[in-house]
């Protein structure tokens, strides 16, 4: 298995593995002792897990972005780390589809781009940005941290990242090939293909 896309795949595990534990926040099987830090626990999950679908670009693209890493790592606005990334590859976002049974002769599967149902690049900013300011301490003297907002949000952002990466294709800088990755269902890791241009 080529290792840029071996290291992207890691990063799907994880991005699994974190899921789960916001699963596991969302429907009381665990909690951070009472409901504040439970939320905002949840909320450090999702927020690594959007560092993660943004960073994959780097580890997929590893000879383009390697020297631009250190100017990414310091990144705390999303627009600007989109912005950025999307210089360097313009395709660097996932791009999430939904697999049909072929009606064709000869093709077994066919693909459709997802609706709207998903985390898009506009979600994506403005979630990194609730997820980043609940991480912080209140201004005894400003307003409170609405709880009830994230705990109402939280089960929408974890959607909208499920529909992004359920199955998805990526394209590499230099790379003609299209890669579809998909999470796997239960505790199947996720799996990829490589799809050569005819």
């Amino acid at each position: 298995m080529d290792q840029a896309q071996d290291k992207y795949r890691a990063l799907l595990i994880e991005i699994k593995r974190r899921t789960k534990v916001v699963d596991a926040f969302m429907s009381q099987q665990a909690h951070a002792i009472f409901v504040p830090t439970t939320i905002e626990s949840a909320c450090l999950q999702i927020r690594k897990i959007l560092e993660l679908v943004a960073f994959g670009s780097l580890v997929a693209n590893l000879d383009e972005f390697s020297k631009q890493h250190e100017k990414f790592s310091k990144y705390w606005n999303a627009s600007l780390m989109l912005r950025d990334m999307e210089r360097v590859n313009p395709e660097f976002y996932p791009k999430p589809i939904i697999q049909r049974k072929s009606k064709e002769s000869g093709i077994h599967m066919k693909w459709d781009d997802r609706p709207d149902d998903y985390l898009t690049k506009e979600k994506f900013v403005k979630v990194y940005e609730k997820c980043g300011a609940i991480l912080h301490s209140d201004n005894p003297f400003g307003s409170k941290v609405d709880y009830d907002y994230y705990q109402s949000a939280l089960p929408m952002w974890r959607t909208d990242l499920v529909n992004l990466l359920n199955a998805h294709t990526i394209k590499l800088v230099g790379d003609k090939n299209l890669y579809l990755f998909q999470m796997g269902s239960g505790e199947n890791n996720p799996s990829y293909n490589a799809f050569a241009p005819v």
